[in-house]
């Protein structure tokens, strides 16, 4: 799963080897030492330390120096520092190896900001150039030194090591989501996952069409219908210890022993490898071929799960990812057509193209059954989210507030910016059918409410939480930790909602 380029390790000041590449942090108010220039000097070149801001100095060994702005240094704090050392690793990109005290700047917990550090260097020089013929990283660096005083060594050591884990689970999360839609099918991403489950200890489950027919769920079935590639269903489980642990807890179920119990939260990722619409066709545009990320959502939910057991999560987390493309053809899914989805509940089709909703139903309605402590979805839902908050930040809704409030605690620990909309239960009568139990549009007025409203419809009351991501799943350019592409936005924010999950 190895996505990323550059080799970390973290030395003590005093280690000669510190010496090979200079890199100076300078801010609004102060300046570091090493820079070797006053203000007034770096001023005429430019340079007023403001956050992302960097100066590149050639010295007498032929070497560099980078000076890289960090803003007020009083309000430097993870998220300023994850931008810093984006803007520091692109500045940096036409070497192959780095020295940088970087994580030994900033206010605020070490390892924190050891972290944020090393995500924002891997997260702005990572690239998906499979399909390249000019293999060539954008970036050539490949060796970060991490430069830290001995009383700040061991927490930057941590630090360093959790921002490789995550952050190489988000850019295995981008490849996913950027991969043409020939080359990650349903059954692809299954075998993908299967492989995740070996190298991490947790276990997977893949369920195949036949299956799917048998368990009663109908949204994923009519979804697929117009494809020649047939679903998957995705249940992946984690259990803190490994799967030895599991299987031990599991044959002590009846013994006094396994009586406590873990929190337990369940992840439904949409994963809806091409969204054509359906019969719904979408335009021909440039937004009509961003929709093999439509499966943003398994993507951040395999990702997340594949660092659960390295990162020594102490909750029980499941996940299920549903799997298939929406296409047309003369077996698709038209207008007007009834489904019965797995909780029992009838569905009237008024746009083939709100398919993103009936795969996640049958999801939450399995999750629902397991009974456990929280559900969270993550999609890729609704053009009304996007148009409402923007890029820069998914939708969250729920029917627990204590939940919600976890999951936009965890967006704003991982700068993933989330806004919470109302699930507004006047609006429920927008979904009524007058032949099934709903439809799966509401109207063309508050449509990430009436999306999420139709949710709600399978989470048998169970504390729950919809991120409608549509809006920060893609980025059309390089910005900060950005790079051009799918992002896989939510992966960051589900690994820190996973490991802090309280029962609500």
């Amino acid at each position: 799963m190895k996505t990323n380029q550059i080799t970390f390790k973290v030395a003590k000041v005093s280690d000669s080897s510190a010496k090979a590449f200079g890199i100076a942090v300078a801010s609004e108010g102060a300046l570091a030492k090493e820079v070797g220039m006053t203000r007034d000097q770096l001023t005429a070149l430019g340079f007023e330390g403001k956050l992302g801001q960097t100066l590149v100095l050639p010295n007498s060994k032929k070497q560099l120096t980078i000076a890289v702005g960090i803003g007020e240094a009083a309000k430097a704090d993870e998220d300023v520092m994850r931008t810093a050392a984006a803007a520091l690793a692109r500045a940096a990109s036409n070497v192959s190896s780095l020295t940088t005290t970087l994580a030994s700047a900033g206010r605020g917990d070490r390892t924190a900001i050891a972290q944020a550090v090393t995500e924002g260097l891997i997260l702005a020089t990572h690239r998906y150039n499979d399909l390249k013929t000019d293999k060539k990283a954008t970036s050539k660096l490949i060796s970060v030194l991490i430069v830290a005083p001995a009383a700040m060594s061991t927490a930057i050591t941590k630090g360093v090591k959790r921002g490789e884990t995550i952050a190489e689970a988000v850019c295995f999360a981008r490849d996913l989501a950027n991969m043409p839609p020939a080359h990650l099918t349903a059954k692809m991403i299954a075998d993908r996952a299967l492989k995740v489950g070996a190298e991490s200890d947790i276990a997977v489950e893949v369920f195949n069409k036949d299956q799917l027919l048998a368990m009663g769920c109908g949204g994923m079935i009519g979804v697929n219908r117009g494809s020649v590639n047939p679903p998957r269903m995705v249940k992946i489980s984690y259990q803190p210890g490994g799967l030895k642990t599991a299987a031990k807890l599991s044959a002590k179920k009846s013994s006094a022993k396994s009586k406590t119990k873990l929190p337990h939260l369940i992840l439904v990722g949409k994963g809806v490898m091409y969204d054509s619409g359906g019969i719904s066709l979408k335009p021909s545009n440039s937004d009509h071929a961003m929709m093999k990320a439509d499966m943003s959502g398994a993507a951040a939910v395999l990702a997340t799960m594949s660092t659960l057991k390295k990162l020594g999560c102490k909750n029980q987390v499941t996940a299920y990812m549903m799997c298939t493309d929406n296409l047309p053809s003369g077996s698709a899914m038209a207008m007007g057509d009834v489904l019965t989805m797995r909780n029992g509940k009838t569905v009237e089709i008024h746009n083939t193209d709100a398919e993103g909703r009936l795969v996640l139903a049958d999801g939450l309605s399995l999750a629902a059954e397991l009974k456990p402590d929280a559900i969270v979805d993550i999609a890729t839902l609704t053009g009304a989210c996007l148009r409402a908050l923007g890029p820069q930040m998914s939708g969250v809704l729920g029917n627990n507030q204590p939940f919600v409030d976890q999951v936009v605690a965890a967006a704003k620990s991982t700068d993933e910016q989330t806004w919470q909309l109302p699930l507004e239960r006047k609006y429920r009568s927008l979904i009524d059918s007058y032949i099934a139990d709903m439809k799966n549009v509401g109207g063309p007025d508050a449509g990430a409410i009436t999306a999420a409203l139709f949710l709600d419809e399978f989470t048998s009351g169970t504390p729950w939480a919809h991120l409608d991501i549509a809006g920060p799943m893609w980025s059309d350019s390089d910005a900060g930790w950005l790079q051009r592409g799918a992002t896989a936005y939510g992966t960051r924010l589900l690994i820190s909602l996973a490991e802090n999950f309280k029962t609500p």
